[in-house]
This record gives structure tokens, sequence and C-alpha cells, in this order.
């Protein structure tokens, strides 16, 4: 129940964009060099003056094709990476860990900092530029995240006037597979099948949405002290991609994905 309550008070505080809490924010990572920023690639991915990329971790902006075959640019994906540019192009930015540091195509995986102190990934997520992306492997920053992403869904800013993203009902999720998005729903039922756990938001598990957890992450959420019966009767908001199995199905592999939103 630990984690549910601190979701559930997450989702409450809005924290204020200050010096003070971007040097709180920045106390809780592993700063670990500086560097130029001399492009700018998309709205969450930068390449620095000694020829590292790094993909701004803890965020999604709105995509672009980047020579991708049949890609279709996300809405906003130019003023993202603008916002972005603005930002940080030319400037000397400080690193942060806290979590995994590099992805699968090598590049970094940080917190971004500006020479007033600016917590990057926050600005972006305060200006609607962005949205929260999290990993099992880097968590560290996710609740602050998530306190900015509110406010700005709150005042539809940027991202969160456009209806590509906007938060879905359950019904909706079908209509939207193969995206990444989040949804909004009250959990039915809860059940464990072979390992595996699954909340489900509807009677007919074959159909409606469902979120899945495999047993190699349920060990996460057990760390938190969460049971499968802390969800039930709940409404949440779960975010990751969208994939049809058995209906629509978001696939959760951490607590932070699924945000209590009634006790």
């Amino acid at each position: 129940m630990k984690h549910l309550l601190t979701a559930l008070f997450v989702l409450i505080l809005v924290v204020p964009a200050t010096a003070d809490t971007a040097d709180e924010v920045r106390a809780r990572l592993d700063i670990d060099g500086e560097a130029r920023v001399t492009e700018v690639i998309d709205g969450d991915t930068v390449v620095l003056d000694n020829g590292r990329q790094v993909r701004l971790v803890g965020i999604q902006a709105p995509k672009l094709p980047l020579g991708r075959p049949g890609f279709e640019k996300w809405p906003l994906a130019d003023a993202a990476k603008s916002a972005l540019e603005d930002l940080v192009l030319g400037k000397t930015v400080t690193l942060g860990y806290g979590g995994l540091r590099t992805d699968r195509y090598n590049r970094l995986l940080a917190h971004l900092f500006l020479p007033d102190g600016a917590w990057v990934q926050g600005r972006l997520l305060e200006d609607g530029m962005a949205r929260v992306y999290s990993f099992p492997d880097n968590r560290a920053l996710v609740p602050d995240m998530l306190s900015r992403e509110i406010r700005a869904r709150g005042e539809q800013t940027g991202i969160w006037s456009v209806p590509y993203y906007a938060v879905l009902d359950t019904t909706a999720a079908a209509s939207h597979i193969d995206r990444f998005a989040l949804v909004e729903g009250r959990v039915l039922e809860t059940a464990r099948v072979r390992g595996q756990t699954f909340l489900n938001f509807g009677e007919d598990w074959r159909t409606d949405f469902t979120i899945s957890i495999a047993a190699r992450d349920w060990k996460r959420f057990e760390a938190e002290g969460i049971s499968p019966e802390d969800y039930r009767g709940r409404k949440v908001r779960v975010r990751g991609w969208l994939r049809s199995r058995n209906g629509p199905m978001i696939n959760a592999t951490h607590a932070e994905q699924i945000e209590v939103l009634s006790p």
C-alpha cells in the first residue's frame, strides 16, 4: 500500500518550477560530466561536442520520422524540437544519471541541467512539450516528472491541447493500438495466470482493456509492498504502448506506470 499512497500523493502535489526544486532533483542523481550541445535531433535527443548522443531519459517528445519509411510525424514534433533547441543548443549542459547510463543504441541516458541550474526534462514537461516515459531501470525522478506533466495537462499546455495526446478511456483504447498512450479506468478484477498478473477493466477479458504484468516484473511491485488486490476497484491511469492481445493491452514493468487516482 505504501507505493499506492505515494502515487496518489503525487497526483495532488504540483511542484513549482524553482531553482530550489531543480537543485533537489539534481541532488538525487549521479552528476558526471559537462558537454556542449551541438545538435538537436528531435524533441528528446541531442548530440554533444564529444560526438555522443543523449536520449533525455524519462520523457517522450512528439516524434519525427528521421528517415524511417512510412513513419508519420506526430503532431507538434517540430515544435518540440524547436523548444529543445531554444533550451540547449550551443549551451554547456551538465549530465546526471539515475539508472542505466546507455541504451542499446549506445546513447547516453541522462538528465540535463543548464548553466543556470534549470532541469531540461522538467522544463519540457512543464511546457507541455513531452510526457513521462519511464523504464524499470531508470526511475529515479518519475514522481517529480509526473507532477510537472500533470500541471501542464491540467492547463492544456502544448501537446495536451491536441486530441492526439488526450488521455483515453478504456473503450477508446481499442482504436489506438500500436501507439503510446495514457489510459484511465477502474480496475474491475485482478487475476494471476501462470505467474502473470492481469488487471481487468471489463467483464470480458477477451475483448476489454487489460494491464498485463509479467512474473519477472511483478517482483518490482512486490518490492514496493503492492499486491494485485491493492488495485481492485481503484481508478487508475496507466501509460505505455497499446498492443492487441485479447483486446487492447498495456504491459506494465514497474509501479510508476500505474498512477492511482482514487483510494
